[in-house]
């Protein structure tokens, strides 16, 4: 027997003589025999779980104001339960609430105001980079629906025909400028104005019908953005250039089939240029950096090192790459992820995760862990130049407890809120001091594949006597 068998088997012992000690005496324990004692072992147990089937099996006495008490408890824990164990995670983090470092007086959402106000930005490069989008996540779409979408410099109208079909039109109608989701009626495969009730077709935006005149004109027309959905959203594609989608978003065949369920999303607002995010990607040196300290130890960079949590860590392997044409757009990573606890693996949560970034802004990672394969889903969106929705979804086996994936989904979120500190504080480097290595030539490596979702006239920022956009 090893060290670390030799150290569990204690342990364990211990464990059993504590309890028996506990339910039988120090006195009889100690002169049975280790036969005796495993016995009393088994009528302790066998004694508790009686006494917790008479609990639950036995009806109150309704008369008793013991009885009420009881329940008004064992109620609130068996809902606390219940949310934990069972329903799925929401975790939003709204701009402001993580990632800034409060200063004197001031709150945090008031150093956040100051900081975006006086940071220095940097050289960025353009803002909104070609690639699909995602708008809305599909069942927040109902049919016969619309609502009012900000992305990539643009306000866009969402909405579900009468058919089920998710259709994307600019915002504003052409005839006086009325918003046509704020009040407008979905009528067949159509979105109608609610100012003088224009109806606009959602596949390719012709004006079908003005009531007050029988001939329409050519020219009434509202822009249509192609549009798909799959894996649970609602994308669009942009292009600066105006060209129709060059690739396709990928489906999850697990997801579109129901065998993987949805277990949870969160939702952060981030304070960054687009291109910072999926960067991390390939930045393996950050890993350890940012990454390693326990998830126990807070998002807080400044006191995540504290001894106190120094007996366990995360460890990360990672390599990143580009696909081969015609997969160039999707760049890859195969992630290695582990916990150690006073040195020792804790393989239960070990993950073997296969990543894959899908233009600019779509993320697929998916994992191998004991209890079974998922994927956690990502959408990165600019809702303005430095203004970034980012969005995880996690997908497992639908057998499975909430509670596992829910644990891998919060933990994500911990780790993405101690990299949001970073984001939401830091210049963007066009000429970084890269030293030569292979980890700074990979990070090189990575912008280079990313610049090809940049074109000519895609939109940049430009810095004057304030923040001009």
């Amino acid at each position: 027997m090893n060290r670390r068998h030799a150290h569990i088997s204690a342990i364990l012992l211990l464990l059993i003589l504590t309890v028996s000690v506990t339910l039988t005496g120090a006195s009889s324990l100690l002169q049975a025999s280790l036969f005796e004692v495993g016995t009393l072992w088994v009528r302790a147990a066998q004694d508790l779980s009686g006494r917790l089937t008479s609990v639950l099996t036995t009806m109150p006495d309704v008369g008793s104001v013991c009885s009420y008490v009881l329940m008004a408890a064992v109620l609130p824990v068996l809902y606390f339960c219940y949310v934990i164990g069972f329903r799925s995670l929401n975790r939003v983090r709204k701009l402001g609430d993580v990632g800034y470092i409060p200063e004197g007086v001031l709150s945090v959402k008031e150093t956040a105001n100051y900081v975006q106000k006086r940071r220095k930005i940097g050289n960025i490069p353009p803002v909104y980079p070609n690639g699909w989008f995602g708008l809305v996540e599909s069942d927040k779409l109902k049919k016969g629906e619309a609502i009012t979408v900000s992305a990539v410099g643009q306000n866009l109208a969402v909405f579900r025909d009468e058919s089920g079909t998710a259709h994307v039109l600019d915002a504003y109608c052409p005839h006086m400028g009325a918003n046509l989701a704020a009040g407008g009626r979905v009528v067949g495969d159509c979105l109608e104005c609610p100012f003088h009730a224009w109806q606009f077709r959602g596949f390719d935006g012709k004006c079908v019908k003005i009531p007050y005149t029988e001939k329409i004109p050519d020219f009434a027309k509202i822009k249509s953005w192609p549009c798909t959905e799959v894996t649970g959203w609602v994308f669009f594609w942009h292009h600066a250039e105006g060209l129709d989608p060059t690739w396709q978003v990928p489906s999850i065949d697990e997801i579109e089939s129901g065998k993987w369920v949805c277990r949870g999303r969160t939702e952060h607002h981030i304070n960054a240029h687009i291109e910072e995010i999926p960067e991390n990607g390939a930045d393996v040196v950050h890993l350890s950096q940012v990454h390693g300290p326990i998830m126990m130890a807070g998002i807080d960079l400044r006191t995540m090192w504290s001894k106190w949590w120094s007996f366990a860590n995360h460890s990360w392997t990672a390599a990143w790459e580009q696909c081969p044409e015609p997969d160039g757009h999707i760049g890859r990573m195969n992630l290695v992820h582990k916990i150690f606890v006073f040195g020792y693996n804790l393989s239960i949560v070990n993950l073997n995760v296969q990543v894959k970034q899908i233009g600019p802004g779509i993320v697929y990672l998916t994992f191998d862990s004991v209890f079974g394969r998922g994927c956690f889903t990502q959408t990165v969106t600019p809702q303005s130049p430095l203004l970034q929705k980012v969005v995880h979804h996690i997908y497992f086996n639908k057998w499975m407890i909430p509670l596992v994936p829910k644990f891998f989904l919060l933990s994500e979120a911990l780790q993405v809120e101690r990299d949001i500190m970073i984001w939401n504080n830091k210049q963007y480097e066009a000429r970084p001091m890269f030293v030569k290595s292979k980890e700074d030539a990979l990070i090189a490596k990575h912008r280079r594949w990313y610049s090809q979702f940049y074109s000519e006239n895609s939109p940049r920022i430009f810095k004057k006597e304030g923040l001009d956009f």
